[in-house]
């Protein structure tokens, strides 16, 4: 496997950042992406509907689209742009498989988003084949979902957030405060490696996946042990956002007790829309709002693990004698955070409301392929039987047992914030 070529190379977080701001130019000032069709009940609907010609015309300039700001981002930090372009397509059709199997209403019924589907079709194929080396080098895994970070912070509007009052940023507060405590203390007791531990505390109290990236850029955390946090967030939001609207139902929690409820414990966002969606429409907004809010806080606490871990983990010499510098706090800020931030703050204060409105399911659904293909990559190069292995135990075990504190702590702030 020959050496990537070095001759051109910009940090990757930095690199996101651009291309999700030209994505974010191109849909306000050149063309809008079509959104393609997914949604099918019957083989005849498939056909007609999913397979139509026109919306396969979708498809592939959707697919001409993504190569080439993909093949851009693979430029700019220095990867092996053949490879990209040998890779991407095979990664391509498998997300679209997954897609097309999350589109089936049977399927939507059950509240199974495309990730899941994503992730299984990358954990069978990665798991049963082997994969040349050269295959696995391609995959751009946090460049594809951290454009969907910056992507995300689109749909994060401050007024709607503010339209919940302030009971929904209160209570995002102090779950996230007291889980993310929670969570370390616990595996700072069962031994859990650093890493982890900060990855698992950040992804149980703030918001799944995005709080685990944003962590793992804070911190230049191993890729290896992402994908393992990843995985655990993803397989434990299935029960949970299936189980949870059943347990509210049966005990006859307010709708607005249990929005709180879901929106401050589900990890993923696709999952809280989908649990709170089968409680009602008032379970769905507040559930929605606040985890934006707790979103929102993704950025702060990036910013604050990046210093935390800057001065209790840097080894240089220098720090032996004094404390790291400004300079050093900077260079370990995951910069694609500021992607987030200024993309939230475009679409909060210097956008109309129509012009959001014209642009946001575009958008939306180009946020949702950029985290199913980093979902089909994480799949294909984990291991599934790390999940199980002696040395992973510790963390699953953290990560369950934190992730349960997460759901009564929860509950309980959310009977005293917001029932009547």
């Amino acid at each position: 496997m020959s050496t990537p070529t070095k001759s051109f190379n910009i940090h990757e977080d930095w690199t996101v950042v651009i291309l999700g701001f030209i994505i974010i130019g191109i849909s306000l000032f050149v063309f809008l992406p079509e959104v393609p069709v997914f949604k099918w009940s019957t083989g005849t609907d498939l056909f007609q509907d999913v397979f139509d010609l026109e919306n396969l015309k979708i498809l592939g300039l959707q697919f001409l689209y993504l190569i080439s700001i993909g093949t851009l981002g693979a430029f700019l930090i220095g990867k092996s742009v053949k490879y990209f372009l040998l890779g991407f397509p095979v990664v391509y059709i498998l997300t679209i498989i997954a897609l097309i199997i999350a589109g089936n209403t049977e399927v939507k019924g059950l509240n199974l988003e495309a990730v899941i589907f994503s992730l299984a079709i990358g954990l069978a194929i990665g798991n049963f084949f082997k994969l040349p080396d050269w295959f696995r080098s391609a995959l751009s895994t946090e460049v594809f979902v951290k454009i969907g970070l910056v992507l995300l912070g689109t749909s994060v509007i401050f007024s709607d957030i503010l339209k919940a009052g302030s009971l929904g940023l209160i209570q995002a507060l102090i779950v996230v405060l007291s889980v993310w405590y929670f969570a370390f203390w616990l595996c700072k007791k069962l031994k859990v490696d650093d890493e982890l531990t900060m990855m698992i505390s950040s992804a149980v109290s703030i918001c799944g996946v995005s709080a685990a990236i944003a962590t793992s850029g804070a911190i230049k955390g191993d890729s290896k042990k992402l994908s393992y946090v990843i995985s655990i967030v993803l397989v434990t939001a299935i029960p949970m956002m299936i189980f949870m609207p059943i347990i509210a139902k049966y005990f006859n929690f307010p709708e607005e007790v249990t929005g709180a409820w879901l929106g401050g414990s589900i990890d993923t966002s696709g999952a809280v829309v989908a649990s709170g969606s089968l409680v009602g429409e008032t379970a769905l907004k507040i559930s929605t709002i606040v985890k934006f809010s707790q979103n929102v806080l993704l950025g702060i606490a990036a910013f604050a693990i990046s210093v935390y871990w800057t001065y209790t983990h840097n080894k240089s010499a220098e720090a032996v004698e004094s404390k790291p510098t400004l300079s050093v706090i900077w260079e370990r800020f995951p910069k694609f955070v500021i992607g987030f931030i200024a993309a939230s703050l475009l679409f909060s204060f210097l956008l109309t409301s129509e012009t959001r409105d014209g642009v946001k399911d575009s958008l939306k659904n180009l946020q949702g392929i950029w985290f199913a293909l980093a979902f089909t990559s994480i799949g294909l190069e984990t291991n599934f039987k790390d999940l199980l292995s002696n040395n992973s135990r510790k963390p699953l075990y953290a990560f369950l047992i934190a992730q349960l504190f997460n759901v009564i702590i929860t509950l309980i702030i959310a009977f005293l914030l917001f029932s009547k």
